[in-house]
């Protein structure tokens, strides 16, 4: 990671990480002079980096060097030329922004959501020791199949994009009606982009659903057998973790239920849990001050 000059402000520097496969993340990057640690934040599909920028700054406050990335095809990154998201990619592209973070310090894995799911995956490719404490987001190995189908049929949905933000706001509302609408809708131009043509589309490459959740859209009982062998898999990468673990709930989630939270701790016994009230499965939107404030008090009791 570059130095950290002298005078710099809580506003990060926005870095470039070269992946295995040559194309190019983009960084958020909050650096501390002496961290307690190194926090690496994965967003959730569709998301961006941005989606992290309260906490970012809280655990910047409170010590930590934190970076903050867009995973391949999303945000600033760029996507892949052949429209290639499996999860052995993105696992791949977390291991290249591991080695950016260094090992002069102990580092700390957050992921919402697919940045979960990434994090699972990449216990399956290299070590559990690259981690002194994991963060999951509202997600589990085994997770709902309504949930996850009305995620990926979120993101499937208006592929032409829309004719203004406030359309755009109007369909985000309805997505989470428990999550009051923004007077000021500019957040948004962190996850659309104006075309040519006037129209706002998503600021990721509709590949990504099709690369790695087609099986959630259709006939669920097509979709079944491929989500169960999914979770599988994540089974097996949850079996390998041993840094401290934490698993954060939305109480309005319909991703991660109480029966899954169970199942997570018979495979992963010596993870901690919290719930958040008031948030579903964007915990970090829904209700940032109580979830930052369970992640700052984890991390300073883990690390």
């Amino acid at each position: 990671m570059p130095a950290h000059r002298a005078g710099d402000s809580s506003a990060p520097s926005v870095e470039r990480v070269p992946t295995a496969d040559g194309l190019s993340l983009a960084v958020d990057l909050y650096r501390c002079d002496a961290p307690r640690a190194v926090v690496l934040l994965l967003h959730g599909g569709g998301q961006s980096r941005h989606a992290w920028d309260l906490t970012a700054h809280r655990l910047y406050q409170r010590g930590y060097t934190v970076v903050a990335y867009d995973a391949r095809g999303h945000g600033d990154s760029d996507w892949d030329p052949d429209g290639r998201y499996d999860m052995d990619r993105l696992g791949s592209d977390l291991l290249a922004v591991r080695t950016y973070a260094g090992t002069a310090r102990p580092v700390a894995a957050i992921g919402a959501s697919l940045g979960g799911l990434t994090i699972l995956g990449t216990h399956l490719l290299a070590p559990p020791e690259l981690w002194q404490a994991v963060v999951l987001v509202d997600v589990t190995p085994r997770m709902e199949m309504d949930g996850a189908r009305r995620v990926v049929a979120f993101m499937s949905a208006h592929p032409e994009g829309f004719d203004s933000l406030e359309s755009a706001a109007d369909v985000i509302a309805a997505y989470n009606p428990h999550r009051p609408r923004p007077e000021n809708l500019n957040g948004l131009r962190k996850v659309l982009q104006r075309r040519e043509d006037g129209r706002w589309v998503w600021r990721w490459d509709p590949a990504f659903v099709t690369s790695n959740f087609q099986f959630l859209q259709g006939d669920p009982d097509e979709g079944a057998e491929d989500f169960d062998m999914m979770s599988a898999s994540l089974l097996d990468g949850a079996r390998q973790m041993s840094a401290s673990t934490l698993l954060v709930r939305g109480l309005l989630s319909d991703m991660v239920s109480e029966e899954t939270v169970k199942h997570f701790l018979t495979v992963v016994p010596h993870a901690q849990t919290v719930d958040v009230s008031g948030a579903g499965h964007m915990i970090a939107g829904d209700n940032n001050d109580a979830f930052s404030t369970a992640v700052v008090e984890f991390l300073d009791r883990t690390i």
